[in-house]
């Protein structure tokens, strides 16, 4: 027994010895020593947030058309600040005034935007010179820390309507439920930079650093455990092609309209453009931004942020008359091998309502090819009628759900932020708009719509997509700027691979294509040729009442297995076959054969040269 109780007291004797020996230690370090209360005094944890790169955009080439450039900001802690700072070197260091100082600095400290324990933005978009003289002497401003993002930029001058641009957030941005999002983050605005910012914008790193009272770095904390790295955004490829994009835009200069160039097999744009237009460059984050930005906003005459191609709704003029052709055929409400007299016009009571000098019409493909109005105005009364005179409710409202399914008069769900649904009537629109007749309305007081009048409004982009569903026979699948993921770790949509039927047979589209065929080859459209290519077209005048009527084409190319379908809309550019065929017609052999015949040489120079605007842009 004796020998186990010493070895007890040599257990307790030993444990005994090392509690002294640690309390003497703690005791040495924390009350004899002075190093680890220095270190304290003299370094602060700071939190830094990694702001990840931007996704960049290339076109379905490869070719960069949005990169990324770095942009200088300060960021300041107002408790880390020094109360006896040399002000007047700081201003001078950054080219501000001390009103500017003052200003920035100081804060609503009542606002919860704002803590004097976190980060703010003090200067942002600070020119690289006058940064790289500040970091020289930024050691003797604690409390300000030097933040690097990145802004856009654009090598190329194409597109800017397409690809959108950034802002600074606003505050019910950052305020949203899990928003990571911090006051002077940007963020996608407008067009794709806005429609694919989840994946463009990528994920926020955050380091965590120890500095000393200078605001220099002393370390990592906790060697960086804590510490996350940035995720750069998804790199987009889209389905436009620059070349064709830039060409497009050059065709389009000093006129007011919109083109949309669309491949009919996968839905991808080829080209959007919308014009007057501006540089994308102008709106990246330089100095005078605002000032442009207002410039461009204010300039009412041109409107040139008003992106014409999804948002302007205009009547589609005769390019109707294939869509309608389609559909009268599938309910058999109208003959193949009517005949319609037509001498220069079509009696309406005591009214002639106009047409041009053509040969006899006795088929629906020769209706098309010279784009008979009498023959149409007939096709419309037969279609409204075939119910009973008394009932043009009933087949209009047949009408207006196969134009949906065709994807007119709604929006196509396209991946950009907005575009317009357009107009389409339907029976209760007339119910409403002529309640006061007692009998109600007829199918004549609506007749102008068989030529694309009326009361009818499309879109370019739904134009161009009309000419895909025709090229395609019978479906189209939603138009889509985004071809895939660089990364390819994403997919696309499901909506952006599917087929949206129209709900006619394919027999049908025979007749109408041969007739689109034979309008560029001998009819209307014959300025819209291009040698060696089946181009299938149609050109129409959009009647404008408030001065020159407006130009309008759509086609699409070759006639079998087509490759590109477009619309083209000029603004007071007077007949289609004026402006909108030819532009067309230059688009189709750009894309198709990469460069343009001499012999339409001439006409290419015409396009270009042609200045229909009323104001100069600014």
């Amino acid at each position: 027994m004796n020998k186990y109780a010493d070895r007890q007291y040599i257990i307790i004797y030993l444990f005994a010895f090392c509690g002294i020996a640690l309390i003497a230690k703690a005791a040495q370090l924390q009350l004899f020593s002075s190093q680890y209360r220095d270190m304290a005094e003299r370094t602060t944890l700071t939190r830094n947030v990694i702001h990840p790169a931007r996704g960049m955009m290339f076109d379905r080439n490869g070719k960069i058309l949005v990169a990324n450039n770095p942009i200088y900001d300060i960021e300041v802690i107002y408790r880390n600040l020094n109360p006896n700072m040399d002000t007047t070197l700081f201003c001078q260091l950054l080219n501000i005034s001390k009103e500017t100082f003052i200003d920035h600095i100081n804060k609503d400290w009542s606002n919860i935007r704002y803590s004097k324990s976190t980060p703010f933005t003090f200067l942002s978009k600070i020119d690289p010179d006058i940064f790289a003289r500040y970091q020289e002497q930024m050691y003797q401003f604690p409390g300000f820390y030097p933040i690097v993002r990145n802004v856009r930029s654009y090598p190329h001058k194409s597109a800017g309507h397409a690809l959108g641009y950034l802002s600074e957030v606003r505050p019910t941005e950052v305020e949203m439920e899990g928003s990571d999002y911090i006051p002077g983050d940007l963020i996608g605005t407008i067009g794709l930079e806005n429609q694919y910012e989840n994946e463009l914008k990528g994920k926020k790193g955050i380091e965590y650093l120890l500095r000393d009272n200078l605001g220099r770095n002393v370390g990592s904390y906790n060697n960086g455990r804590l510490d996350s790295a940035a995720v750069s955004g998804e790199d987009l490829i889209l389905s436009l092609d620059l070349d064709l994009q830039a060409y497009g835009e050059l065709l389009l200069k000093n006129k007011k309209g919109a083109l949309v160039a669309i491949e009919p097999e996968t839905g991808e744009i080829l080209a959007m453009i919308s014009t007057p237009d501006y540089d994308p460059n102008l709106l990246s984050f330089t100095s005078n931004r605002n000032q442009t930005f207002k410039a461009l906003v204010s300039d009412e005459e041109n409107k040139p942020m008003i992106n014409r191609a999804v948002t302007s709704k205009y009547p589609p003029g005769s390019i109707f008359k294939p869509v309608i052709s389609l559909i009268a055929l599938q309910k058999e409400a109208w003959n193949l091998n009517r005949t319609v007299t037509c001498n220069m016009g079509y009696r309406l009571g005591s009214r002639v309502l106009g047409c041009h000098r053509h040969p006899r019409i006795s088929h629906i493909s020769s209706a098309i090819q010279h784009s008979c109005n009498a023959y149409y105005f007939q096709m419309l009364r037969d279609f409204l009628d075939q119910y009973g005179y008394n009932q043009p409710g009933v087949a209009l409202d047949t009408l207006t759900a196969y134009l949906g399914k065709f994807g007119l008069g709604k929006k196509l769900d396209i991946d950009y932020t907005y575009e317009n649904d357009g107009f389409i009537p339907t029976s209760s629109y007339y119910d409403r708009r002529y309640s006061s007749e007692v009998a109600g309305w007829k199918s004549t007081w609506v007749i102008s719509l068989g030529i694309g009048q009326g009361e009818f409004e499309f879109t370019t982009m739904q134009m161009a997509n009309l000419a895909a569903a025709i090229a395609n026979r019978g479906y189209y699948i939603t138009p889509h700027f985004l071809k895939g993921f660089r990364s390819g770790k994403k997919s696309l949509h499901e909506k952006y691979t599917r087929k949206n039927y129209t709900g006619i047979d394919e027999k049908h589209f025979i007749h109408v294509v041969d007739g689109m065929d034979k309008a560029v080859t001998g009819g209307t459209s014959r300025i819209a040729a291009v040698p060696d290519i089946e181009v299938c077209g149609k050109t129409g005048t959009s009647q404008n009442p408030h001065g020159e009527d407006h130009s309008v084409f759509f086609a699409f190319a070759p006639k079998e297995k087509p490759t590109i379908a477009i619309a083209v809309f000029v603004e007071n550019a007077g007949w289609g076959a004026s402006y909108a065929a030819p532009i067309a017609g230059l688009m189709i052999e750009k894309y198709i054969k990469r460069e343009i015949s001499p012999s339409k040489k001439w006409l290419e120079e015409r396009m270009i040269n042609a200045d229909l605007l009323t104001k100069p842009l600014l």
